[in-house]
């Protein structure tokens, strides 16, 4: 069913929470949401005819039968699922606003780009370009997606040390929160900036620890790091910060959980088309993985041994599982909820489904005493549903993030209800669809 079919009676069931919904967002009071099926994707797990209370843009009680404190809004949930507020994968959102207009993508570093030389700088950080007013923010944020990670890469000129990105909450806030994140590509996409081999990115690799480690001096000839280049990356070896790496062959796999136990990093996978094929080492090592649960058939000649049940493999066997879009995540963020229905329906438990858009990638980027879960002493960002949050036919009601009810407004449902709305007939002076109803009355 559409989301405008769904219009008429979501708004007859929800018109007094609405008129609730828009008064908080005005006044910033407490909130009661009431009657709810709170997933909380935390160790209550799911409640049924539970509460949440918010105060001062935090949870400050969940359980059945609370009582709303004075001057509080009360929203009855009509027993519909209440979430957390999910997980919108690795992106370029508020870094990138349209894929092919190169002024607008702020997520690539080419320095070398026009030497032909290879340039390593982890150093760079893409949340510094990070632009809370974009347009993808409320795209994402309707469909129920409060926060994403922005990732780094390079291109031509660059090197498989992408830099670093950081989370960031789709609440208009201009700072990302928790610790940033290093990206590393390897593999045979990677290849190019690796002299076309990928046995060189180990290679790179143990130089760039020499150079941290001072075994290799900063005016050796072969020298890849600036001064704040070492800084940076030595906040990643000994146990530091997540490094997290683009890789999908099981050999490449294998190579990096040597690679990071040497060296004492915290590692994470994102893509691991071929991860279950080694699921007691990446259980043994802790390693979270960012898989795409669509990967089924080879895509390339890293990812001969895809298949739809990657995450229920992993799963079952303890590692920790979230999910990863290929291709164009900015601007379809939304749909990580299918990707977690379809790693659901091919073997993956529905709670661990939910938990992979909610509390594994918040534990995973270290930002799990903020977001990730419905626990007192989070932040109150949460989804109200119309349904089963894991059902691509079900929607977002009402988003909190911070405690306020967000219009539930972006560029494509106004492009929406401007397109679909009746006007006067081109033959009785009515201009043609698209135009403002203003417009049409002169």
């Amino acid at each position: 069913m559409s989301r405008s079919a769904m219009a008429a009676p979501i708004k007859a069931a929800l018109a007094t929470a609405t008129l609730a919904f828009v008064a908080f967002a005005a006044n910033a009071q407490d909130v009661l949401i009431r009657n709810a099926t709170v997933h909380t994707a935390g160790p209550q797990g799911t409640l049924q005819n539970a509460d949440v209370l918010i105060a001062n843009g935090t949870i400050r009680a969940v359980g059945p039968g609370l009582a709303a404190p004075a001057g509080a809004q009360v929203v009855d949930a009509q027993q519909r699922p209440l979430t957390p507020t999910l997980f919108g994968g690795i992106t370029g959102i508020g870094i990138e606003e349209v894929s092919g207009e190169r002024s607008t993508v702020d997520h690539s570093l080419r320095l070398g780009a026009e030497t032909h030389e290879m340039t390593v700088r982890p150093e760079f950080d893409v949340t510094l370009a990070y632009n809370p007013a974009s347009v993808l923010v409320p795209v994402a944020r309707v469909e129920g997606i409060g926060w994403t990670l922005l990732s780094a890469g390079s291109g031509e000129g660059g090197s498989i040390v992408g830099g670093q990105g950081g989370v960031v909450r789709l609440d208009g806030g201009p700072d990302p929160v928790g610790a940033r994140v290093l990206f590393v590509d390897l593999g045979s996409d990677a290849a190019e900036l690796s002299g076309r081999s990928r046995a060189a990115q180990w290679m790179i690799l143990d130089q760039l620890i020499d150079e941290v480690r001072g075994r290799i001096g900063p005016n050796a000839n072969a020298a890849l790091l600036t001064h704040a280049g070492r800084v940076t990356l030595a906040k990643y070896l000994d146990g530091g910060g997540r490094i997290m790496v683009n890789v999908d062959r099981a050999a490449d796999i294998r190579q990096l959980l040597r690679w990071a136990d040497r060296h004492d990093v915290r590692i994470a996978i994102a893509g691991g088309a071929e991860a279950w094929k080694l699921v007691p080492q990446l259980a043994a090592a802790k390693v979270p993985v960012f898989v795409n649960p669509l990967a089924n058939l080879p895509a390339g000649f890293d990812q001969i041994g895809a298949t739809i049940e990657n995450a229920a493999r992993l799963d079952a066997a303890g590692v920790a599982v979230s999910f990863s879009q290929s291709g164009d995540g900015s601007h379809n963020a939304r749909k990580m909820r299918q990707l977690a229905g379809n790693a659901v329906a091919n073997g993956l438990p529905w709670a661990d489904g939910l938990a992979g858009l909610t509390s594994v990638p918040a534990q995973a980027l270290g930002v799990a005493d903020q977001l990730g879960s419905i626990a007192v002493g989070q932040r109150a960002d949460l989804v109200l549903w119309s349904g089963d949050p894991l059902e691509v036919s079900q929607v977002a009601l009402q988003v909190w993030l911070n405690g306020a009810a967000l219009p539930m407004r972006s560029r494509q449902t106004e492009l929406r209800d401007r397109y679909l709305r009746s006007l006067v007939p081109t033959e009785n002076g009515g201009l043609p669809r698209a135009y403002p109803a203003a417009d049409a009355a002169r």
